[in-house]
């Protein structure tokens, strides 16, 4: 797992009011800085952890006292450790499922669920492959379904070379694994296992540039970040092809690929100041860390609605 240390600083007054509503800060003491020290544990989606990365070296304007951790484990690996008890924030690229909620019930974990941005689940061939740009929603099942045969490009589509297909695609413990396969396969989870599997967007990145068969799946950022090496796919969801890119996952026409990334914090943990401005800050930058992380901003109504799911957390532990 990857973890990565970065030293927090204090935040203005201002800077926490801004857009979460209120002009006090952290402590309720309005117009004053206010020193923060402890430690913010967060685990989980390799998704949603730049954005997450991208806040807390942001935030560290100028206050050593703080420390956060963001780990790397997956969607389902943070939630693992933040319903026991163990993260204060977990990072996350689908919303918590049932089995996972009871966990955290059982464990006494009350939580809050901030969507932070938008993304578009992003298909990908190499650079060198120039005979695809678009794939339909049923030939990605018929690659990707439990116990698919499909082996080489030309039993994709008539026309298409006999190149070896060679699948990339995330663990099991990924939420980009979740989605895809429930939105692709019809059924969360159900997918072909003879393909290369990393919890590591990077290495996934490398395999399908080093081949020119390769095929794989991961969020917007990083094909963004590698688009020299990598050509994004269009989707026929059944209404045309849509490539993926801001404004139609924005728009809901990358269908059905755009999903929500989420960051979900422990609501006990608001009663800590350090924590509490760390999410707000999150959120009243949200659009401009969405921007900077490569994803896909909220939309003015998400963005209230994180905003005042933020205001309840804080009036539960009497902020």
């Amino acid at each position: 797992m990857w973890v990565r240390w970065i030293a927090l600083a204090a935040i203005p007054a201002a800077l926490l009011a801004a857009g979460c509503g209120g002009g006090d800060d952290a402590s309720g003491a309005s117009g004053k800085q206010q020193q923060l020290s402890g430690r913010i544990q967060a685990d989980g989606s390799s998704t949603v952890g730049p954005f997450t990365t991208l806040a807390a070296e942001r935030f560290q304007a100028s206050s050593p006292g703080v420390r956060v951790t963001v780990g790397i484990s997956g969607t389902g690996g943070g939630f693992e450790r933040f319903c026991a008890g163990e993260t204060d924030l977990s990072d996350a690229s689908r919303p918590i499922k049932d089995e996972e909620q009871a966990a955290c019930e059982q464990n006494g974990v009350d939580h809050v669920e901030f969507q932070v941005a938008n993304d578009a689940l992003t298909v990908v061939v190499s650079a060198d492959n120039d005979w695809v740009d678009c794939l339909t929603v049923e030939e990605l099942h018929e690659i990707w379904a439990p116990g698919s045969k499909v082996e080489s490009w030309s039993q994709v589509r008539d026309g298409f070379p006999d190149e070896p297909l060679e699948l990339f695609g995330p663990g099991t413990d990924s939420g980009t694994f979740d989605y895809f396969t429930g939105e692709i396969n019809g059924e969360e989870a159900a997918s072909r296992s003879d393909y290369t599997a990393s919890e590591d967007d990077n290495v996934l990145v490398r395999g399908v540039a080093g081949s020119k068969g390769g095929l794989g799946y991961f969020g917007f950022s990083y094909f963004e970040e590698n688009a020299g090496r990598l050509r994004a796919l269009g989707i026929d969801g059944g209404d045309g092809c849509v490539e993926p890119s801001v404004e139609t996952a924005q728009s809901g026409e990358y269908t059905p690929l755009s999903r929500p990334l989420f960051v979900y914090a422990k609501t006990t943990s608001f009663a800590k100041p350090h924590l509490s401005a760390f999410v707000r800050f999150m959120l009243a930058h949200a659009e401009e860390l969405a921007k900077g992380a490569k994803f896909v901003p909220l939309t003015d109504e998400q963005l209230a609605k994180a905003k005042g799911d933020y205001n309840d957390a804080l009036k539960q532990v009497g902020g």
